[in-house]
């Protein structure tokens, strides 16, 4: 039942790609609104089940913050030291370096991998549990797909790449069903994973997909589009229950 459920969340995937390939004449539009959903995503999913997942505190603070942060700072990082390699090799500030790209789609194909999993652990757990968890995968699935197209492109990775991309965050969540009827990773090892990936996430939209969504098109529109976003995850999350 969890791979069937896995399914769906494949289609669903696919759809957010799709939609956020199809709408390229409103650039700005798609990123505000792929910022928002990264957002809300990370505030109000990802941060709430690491914190939950991961208890225990290292010297007075969270395992799952210090690890959030710890996202965050190993993403400007990698940024940065980029960016000193860019110019060393005479490459313009402003260009974007493809690997980046690919790099955080391949985290986003690891995330829906998880999701595939939780699936599978809940629905040997029961069948209530299983039905809420797929209701949560299912419908953020769509934000997960629309965010990998966006940032594989955003980073000036060809189109065949971005769409490869796309169906490896697709399939990752069938892969992750199918996997739990063999295995179930450690729920502390999980609440700390989401926590990294996390503050990685986070900082990708607040340093580079908003600003670049309001760098040529400062509208109250691309606003919109990011409450929007973060909105969408909020009804996510109260329709799943959490």
């Amino acid at each position: 039942m969890a791979v069937v459920v896995a399914l769906g969340a494949f289609l669903m995937t696919l759809f957010g790609g799709w939609v956020a390939g199809r709408v390229t004449d409103r650039r700005h539009l798609v990123l505000g609104l792929a910022g928002g959903l990264m957002l809300g995503v990370v505030g109000l999913d990802l941060l709430p089940e690491a914190l939950e997942a991961a208890g225990s505190e290292v010297f007075g603070v969270p395992e799952a913050l210090l690890l959030f942060v710890g996202g965050f700072l190993f993403a400007h990082v990698v940024e940065r030291l980029l960016a000193v390699r860019r110019a060393a090799h005479g490459v313009g500030a402003a260009e974007r370096v493809p690997q980046v790209g690919l790099t955080a789609a391949a985290a986003m194909v690891l995330h829906s991998l998880m999701d595939g999993i939780a699936l599978g652990a809940a629905f040997q757990i029961g069948g209530g549990m299983g039905a809420t968890v797929a209701v949560a995968v299912i419908t953020h699935d769509f934000a997960d797909g629309f965010n990998t197209y966006t940032i594989t492109s955003l980073y000036g990775n060809a189109r065949r790449r971005a769409v490869g991309m796309l169906l490896a965050d697709a399939l990752a969540p069938v892969v992750g069903a199918a996997s739990a009827l063999l295995f179930t990773l450690p729920e502390e090892l999980l609440g700390s994973y989401l926590g990294f990936f996390g503050g990685a996430l986070l900082y990708l939209a607040a340093a580079e997909i908003l600003p670049e969504a309001h760098h040529e098109h400062p509208a109250r529109s691309t606003l919109l589009c990011t409450v929007a976003g973060v909105a969408f995850i909020w009804l996510v999350v109260g329709v799943s229950g959490g």
